[in-house]
């Protein structure tokens, strides 16, 4: 049967936790522009009010709640808020996460010296906070006709980078819960709800600028070694991911269950040679 390839997303109702920084900032704009309703989940409020207005801004529809992921009862207030707000909850896009430079080896931090909270702060962060976070919205998104759920992993999953063990192993769990919740999801309750992840290459954000960087404009040793193993030749921007979330979220991607999409410039294509 054909379902139509339409990106519209007019009437329906999303939510995108870390919305205020700037990849899921820029996905929850582009939501908005397709006709969504975004409530942006996230910890800085004051930061993702300033989407919201950029947002309303345009003839949009928009909220910001501000929430903690990792922290069940904030993510259940803010899902009622959601729903009291805009009535439903059509999709969710679990976008909250990052790494921590204290989890991070460097020559001045060697792997035997990285603190335990540092690693479980950014594992928790990454996996736990979408797990607390799929259990809160994911009550309210079931009683949608025709749901998805839509994780952030990333190219660490499938590759473990170096340098950051704690973001590797979370994204790699993150990936294989998104498996996992694909499959209990269409056997235990629907299956008209899809469950998917996107696994981002190399992006430039204020989380990892420490790392791809030396000053404003000159890449680091390890940021060359990167643009030199993506054939592409260059890091992601944020418009890069925003195509492959309107079509998981579309009727295109109707038979797209338990996958991840890697959005990488071909990094994880490239042997080296």
């Amino acid at each position: 049967m054909n379902r139509g390839f339409s990106f519209d997303l007019d009437g329906r109702v999303g939510v995108v936790t870390g919305g205020a920084g700037v990849l899921c900032g820029t996905i929850a704009t582009e939501l908005a522009k397709q006709g969504a309703r975004v409530a942006i989940v996230d910890l800085n409020a004051d930061a993702g009010s300033r989407v919201v207005d950029e947002i309303r801004g345009s003839g949009g529809h928009a909220v910001c709640i501000a929430a903690d992921v990792l922290s069940k009862a904030s993510l259940e207030k803010a899902a009622k808020d959601v729903v009291g707000h805009f009535g439903k909850i059509d999709f969710l896009i679990n976008g909250a996460g990052g790494n921590k430079r204290e989890a991070t080896t460097s020559e001045e931090l060697d792997f035997f010296e990285l603190p335990e909270d540092a690693f479980r702060f950014v594992f928790d962060l990454n996996l736990v906070g979408t797990f607390l976070t799929t259990q809160a919205f994911g009550r309210f998104l079931l009683k949608s006709e025709q749901g998805c759920i839509i994780n952030i992993s990333s190219m660490a999953a499938i590759r473990p980078l170096t340098r950051t063990p704690a973001y590797s192993c979370a994204k790699a769990a993150v990936s294989n819960f998104t498996q996992w919740l694909a499959v209990h999801v269409s056997l235990t309750y629907s299956t008209k709800i899809r469950v998917n992840a996107i696994a981002p290459g190399f992006f430039l954000t204020e989380q990892n600028r420490y790392l791809l960087l030396t000053n404003e404009t000159e890449l680091s040793e390890r940021g060359r070694t990167i643009v030199a193993h993506t054939p592409m030749g260059r890091f992601g921007c944020p418009d890069d991911l925003v195509g492959v979330v309107l079509w998981l979220l579309s009727p295109g991607a109707s038979f797209v269950h338990g996958a991840a999409i890697p959005v990488d410039g071909g990094f994880s294509a490239f042997g080296g040679v």
